[in-house]
């Protein structure tokens, strides 16, 4: 290693200081996301532009904590380091945001998953050609992913598969590496 190697190693910001902080505003952002829902009583619904809503406030965040650490970094940001910052965000975030549900599903609404149900039976019933016997077998399917432990493995599952995907692409965008020659 030359002297110049070894003063950018010393130099470089902590990625997992970065994931942290900006996990912790992910998770933030998205149990005010979701108390919003709740106030709307459209908590249990889900959909499209639930769906929607939720990813854009992901990678934004993703995005924003990578652009920081790049700044704090010298201007300069590898891809690997990219990827530690994003999914690190999409973990912690995630958690936050799983734990949240979990409460809001067993303490703030205990009611929430049966009108979770409710409300397939009647979209289903609506928007399908299945039969009420078929509804409620599928509902009762539904019925055994969503115990709270399916519910954390899933959703972990869910946000660091999104994490590695919004983090790859902003990487690779993001990425700036300073020439060592």
């Amino acid at each position: 290693m030359n002297l110049k190697q070894i003063k950018m190693e010393e130099n470089q910001a902590n990625t997992g200081k970065f994931a942290l902080t900006y996990g912790l505003l992910l998770g933030g952002i998205s149990i005010v996301f979701a108390l919003m829902l709740f106030s709307a009583d459209l908590h249990y619904q889900g959909g499209l532009m639930v769906g929607l809503v939720s990813i854009t406030i992901m990678i934004g965040v993703i995005v924003f904590g990578m652009i920081q650490y790049r700044s704090a970094n010298g201007g300069f940001m590898s891809l690997p380091q990219a990827m530690k910052v994003g999914i690190g965000i999409a973990l912690v975030g995630g958690i936050i945001g799983i734990l949240f549900n979990l409460l809001m599903a067993n303490v703030i609404d205990p009611d929430m998953m049966s009108k979770a149900a409710e409300y397939q039976k009647v979209t289903l019933a609506e928007t399908t050609k299945m039969t009420t016997e078929q509804i409620d077998a599928q509902i009762e399917m539904g019925k055994k992913f969503s115990t709270p432990g399916m519910q954390f493995a899933f959703g972990l599952l869910f946000s660091l598969v999104l994490g590695l995907i919004f983090s790859l692409i902003s990487g690779l965008i993001l990425k700036r590496t300073e020439n060592l020659n």
